[in-house]
């Protein structure tokens, strides 16, 4: 596991670059998210005003007019923040704190934040004044949909990151009551779909407000979002978040984190020798008791969800049973010789379910990139991504650990419930898009 850049250059390059640990592996991947949708978004909006769906809308913009008071402090607070955070974390940095922690506590460098802030402030005022006019003017210019993608892309990040923490703490709501400001200030805890369900709202009231067609605009929307989502799961994998499936009872790993198949019994006995991390959270190290950071504790061993499942022959062992070494939440038990800061493992192996959606979600994007030309409906693309996204997602819930909701006599989880609306939802949407029913 590459929990940040420092683990995954000292694997690869034999170098040790502490200040590297800054950049995260999930966060990084999350940006290639971010900027895959940009690209791909891009290339459909454009594609659709070549064929005349789409239409630019002429804005009256001033030009030649000097910084502004209110930009020159916007600016300078961005950089004021940058610095007493980026400067701070690699001159001021307590050692016993963890760059994610870090970043999301009250410690920073004053100094480093007026240095960064000053110079944003210099950088806005002089772009402004090489631009400046005797007579500042306004100007007619033509505004195309996709010229606005960067102003979508930051919607989805702003409303995508409100929604996640929103849904998450819903569904955590016991150990948000508990810690309201630890979980909202936490880096972990996000909901895919809480982000999906916000994010879609800011962009299609933006676009709406903005000239351009609902349909057309969730169309292309679609297709970035799915491969959006793939390439934001290879983070969860390549770090470990936490977001892996059940246990696979058909394997056992031992001290050193080397996975093997399970002989008779010997899952069984894997869960009695480590009771005190399934029932309580807590491990030995050093034959020290210590509490580590794991959200799944059971009321008994036989709670513990797991399902057996061995790999075939063609495929190796790790995508169906991964136990997680060096994983960014620090969850497990510690690994026999390892003395970094990310020395655990998970003490059975479970299913590598973000590498599953990864996989699911880049083979459901080809197809739908395939396909897309030939569906000249406006929000039949939509649907069905609606619909495939919802399909897979129920099914990757087969074999995930997350809260369930006890709903006459069933127990789904929030997932479960929300990618059955969006599979009817979409179905919904098709039906009514053949109908003619949308703009």
């Amino acid at each position: 596991m590459y929990p940040n850049l420092y683990y995954l250059f000292k694997d690869c390059f034999g170098v040790e670059w502490k200040g590297l640990a800054f950049l995260n592996t999930f966060g990084l991947m999350v940006a290639m998210g971010f900027i895959t949708a940009a690209i791909v978004l891009s290339k459909e909006l454009q594609r659709k005003e070549k064929e005349g769906l789409l239409h630019p809308r002429e804005e009256m913009i001033m030009v030649g007019k000097p910084a502004t008071i209110s930009e020159l402090f916007i600016n300078g607070l961005i950089g004021f923040l940058f610095g007493y955070k980026i400067l701070g974390f690699f001159f001021g940095r307590p050692e016993d704190m963890n760059p994610q922690a870090y970043i999301f506590s009250r410690e920073g460098s004053i100094l480093g934040g007026l240095i960064i802030g000053a110079g944003m402030i210099f950088l806005k005022w002089w772009d402004k004044n090489k631009q400046k006019l005797k007579e500042p003017e306004r100007r007619n210019v033509r505004i195309w949909p996709h010229d606005r993608v960067g102003d979508i892309i930051i919607l989805g990040l702003i409303f995508g990151i409100l929604g996640a923490k929103l849904f998450d703490n819903l569904e955590n709501w016991d150990d948000f009551i508990s810690d309201p400001i630890g979980r909202l200030f936490s880096v972990s805890g996000l909901t895919f779909y809480g982000g999906l369900i916000l994010a879609a709202i800011a962009i299609i009231w933006y676009g709406s407000k903005k000239g351009i067609k609902t349909a057309h605009l969730v169309d292309a929307a679609g297709l970035a979002l799915l491969l959006a989502y793939a390439v934001g799961r290879i983070g969860c994998q390549v770090a470990g978040d936490g977001d892996w499936g059940v246990y696979n009872s058909a394997y056992i790993s031992d001290a050193s984190g080397q996975v093997r198949e399970a002989g008779p019994g010997e899952f069984d006995q894997a869960l009695k020798q480590n009771e005190a991390y399934f029932l309580y959270g807590k491990v030995k190290d050093n034959d020290t008791t210590v509490t580590t950071v794991t959200d799944r504790v059971y009321a008994s061993l036989e709670k513990v969800p797991h399902k057996s499942f061995k790999a075939p022959s063609f495929l190796p062992t790790w995508m169906v049973a991964y136990n997680y070494p060096s994983n960014v939440n620090k969850d497990g038990v510690k690994i026999q010789g390892n003395e970094e800061e990310h020395n655990r493992m998970l003490p059975l192996p479970v299913f590598p379910t973000p590498f599953y959606e990864t996989i699911a979600c880049t083979i459901l994007f080809i197809i739908l990139w395939l396909i897309r030309k030939k569906i000249k409906t406006p929000g039949v693309m939509f649907g069905i991504y609606l619909i495939v996204n919802g399909l897979e997602r129920f099914a990757v819930e087969l074999i995930r650990v997350n809260n369930t909701y006890s709903i006459f006599g069933f127990h789904p989880t929030q997932a479960e419930i929300i990618s059955s609306c969006l599979v009817l939802g979409g179905i919904a949407l098709i039906i009514i898009a053949r109908n003619k029913k949308l703009a």
